[in-house]
């Protein structure tokens, strides 16, 4: 579970009860399969995005975000 745009991963801590009892935990980050039409390819690509990752995309616009992913080096 990791976003491909902001690299976001699940986190991890100590879940703590009333009387101070620590287990561990994890965090996941809200990871969405999300598919895009890409003009410059002409076919669709299906990114695995946290939310935060597809507020980028919507900002920046999907040519920009492949472009900088294969900048990345992912192949798309």
């Amino acid at each position: 579970m990791r976003c491909q745009l902001t690299g976001r991963e699940p986190g991890f801590g100590n879940r703590v009860s009333h009387s101070q009892r620590k287990t561990r935990r994890r965090w996941n980050p809200n990871i969405q399969q999300k598919r895009y039409f890409v003009p410059s390819l002409n076919r669709n690509v299906t990114l695995t995005l946290s939310a935060k990752g597809i507020k980028t995309v919507d900002k920046l616009g999907i040519e920009a975000t492949v472009a900088r992913l294969r900048a990345q080096g992912v192949n798309l």
